[in-house]
């Protein structure tokens, strides 16, 4: 059960023009959810809030949009160092409130700050295109301008890393940034934004906020709030996307995931194992790009179910800021209790447990075992739906063909991997799978900050991926100009279609 917490609880505020806000109205618990007790509260913002928020980036824009890309990357620099000195204090933030272990959390906030290295060569990134004499005495060229003020709206699993996929390039662009974070991990969020202001950034270029579906609503309905960004399960991805589309905003939405991992027989198999043994309980699942389905081909499957099966016995679940600990909880009680609710219905379906991880190992907070379904089939619950939790089920097929079908008629295409010594199969594998991210003996193919992340199908909605270059285009517009300067031989006004020939 939750449990109160026994001292006076401190609040975490926004953040909005450049100070800490802590706005009136409804306020929230947020958990540890080690211990099941309520550690903290956090106010949920209402209409006037974000607006206030808005009317601080809108304030701050024409400053910023017209600094210089130098001054911009300077900043960005001496963000990155500060990031970097307080790596471990924001990674122990997470820890305390989404639980994952404190290992797991300082790795997030690392591939987050490596979205900060990139953008710190956003004068290269801005760059545009010259073409010279396109038509008598007539140049052309393109910029990339800023879209105006932005927004983030992020998940409670990567507290740090997935708004560090969007506002570090949005106002290294030149746009200001209201940033949405889950209620349920809002400090890392708060202390993220304090360090750019210790950076030099400008008051009201970033800003943070809180709350729930009202706040959400009042950001997509805001008129001056041109661009969201949104990573999230897939119906509320859907719902973003079509209420920004109704409402002119550009929009980038990523959704849910089911990522399979293909085995086949010729795999080094205590490799794969271990690798997909940590892909799929690490971080206690909460990952959009975890392996939740292992797709076992011909003569793998029973050694690699058993292989798997004694790797998730031995995984030490306990609090995630504890030493040696490889799991830590679920974020609520109630998410708990609804992949809980996903073990029963497997064993229910007639897939077989291995492993069953329903009964909690820990008595206090929102804990769960690993547990592991063999002979899963596609028609069942546990296969079809994105659990989100520790729960890793094995499909059996005899070819890769038929594997590489299965995959294929999922509704997700977020990310898969394939476990080969083969590089025909791989191969074959990597041209004819239709999924976003793809890694060959590597099961969570997260690209580095230079190339863009995002998935196919039901894992996205929008045309571009968040971070690396898509997330360079989506927080611009391009501009294309064309120039012309006059003579003394310059022909008279003309009344048709130029040709510029």
């Amino acid at each position: 059960m939750n449990k109160p917490a026994d001292l006076k609880l401190a609040t975490v505020p926004c953040w909005i023009g450049g100070k800490p806000v802590i706005p009136a109205g409804r306020m929230g618990d947020v958990y540890n959810p080690a211990t099941g007790r309520v550690s903290k509260q956090v106010p949920y913002c209402d209409a006037a809030t974000i607006d206030a928020a808005v009317k601080a980036a809108a304030a701050a824009l024409p400053e910023w949009r017209d600094a210089s890309i130098l001054r911009r990357a300077r900043v960005m620099q001496k963000y990155l160092q500060l990031l970097q000195a307080q790596h471990k204090d924001i990674a122990r933030l997470i820890t305390e409130e989404h639980g994952k272990t404190l290992p797991d959390a300082m790795g997030s906030v690392q591939r987050g700050i490596e979205v900060v290295e990139f953008v710190c060569g956003i004068p290269q990134l801005l760059k545009g295109e010259y073409s010279e004499n396109v038509g008598t005495a007539v140049d052309t060229h393109t910029v990339r301008q800023p879209v105006g003020v932005c927004a983030g709206i992020t998940p409670f699993n990567f507290p740090a890393m997935v708004p560090m996929w969007m506002f570090p390039v949005a106002i290294a662009c030149g746009n200001t940034f209201i940033l949405k974070v889950s209620e349920k991990v809002p400090s890392a969020a708060v202390r993220m934004a304090q360090l750019f202001k210790e950076a030099g950034l400008p008051d009201g270029v970033f800003n943070v906020v809180h709350g729930d579906k009202a706040a959400v609503d009042a950001i997509l309905a805001h008129p001056g709030i041109a661009a969201v960004s949104f990573v999230g399960s897939t119906p509320i991805a859907k719902y973003i996307y079509e209420t920004c589309a109704r409402n002119g905003k550009r929009v980038q939405a990523l959704g849910g995931a089911k990522n399979h991992a293909v085995v086949l027989p010729d795999a080094d198999l205590e490799f794969a194992a271990d690798a997909l043994i940590g892909a799929g309980y690490g971080s206690a699942g909460e990952r959009c790009m975890a392996i939740s389905a292992v797709v076992a081909v011909g003569a793998a499957a029973d050694p690699l179910v058993k292989l798997l099966e004694k790797k998730a016995k031995a995984i030490k679940v306990g609090p995630g800021d504890a030493d040696g600990i490889d799991m830590g909880p679920l974020v609520t009680a109630q998410h708990r209790d609804k992949v809980a609710g996903y073990i029963d219905k497997g064993k229910s379906e007639g897939a077989k447990a291995v492993v069953d991880g329903s009964v909690p190992p820990v008595k206090e907070g929102f804990f769960l075992g690993t547990t592991l379904f063999d002979h899963v089939k596609p028609e069942m619950q546990v296969y079809k739906d994105e659990i989100f939790g520790p729960v890793l089920v094995v499909l059996r097929v005899e070819t890769l063909e038929e594997a590489i079908a299965l995959i294929n008629r999922n509704p997700y295409a977020n990310g898969t991997a394939i476990f080969t010594e083969s590089g025909g199969a791989a191969r074959r594998f990597e041209n004819e799978v239709q999924v976003g991210m793809i890694g060959v003996n590597v099961p969570i193919p997260v690209p580095v900050a230079f190339y863009s992340f995002g998935g196919w199908k039901n894992s996205l909605f929008g045309d571009l991926h968040v971070h690396g270059l898509e997330g360079v285009k989506f927080y611009t517009r391009t501009k294309v100009v064309t120039t012309r300067w006059p003579h003394q031989d310059t022909p008279a006004p003309g009344f048709h279609m130029p040709t510029l020939g």
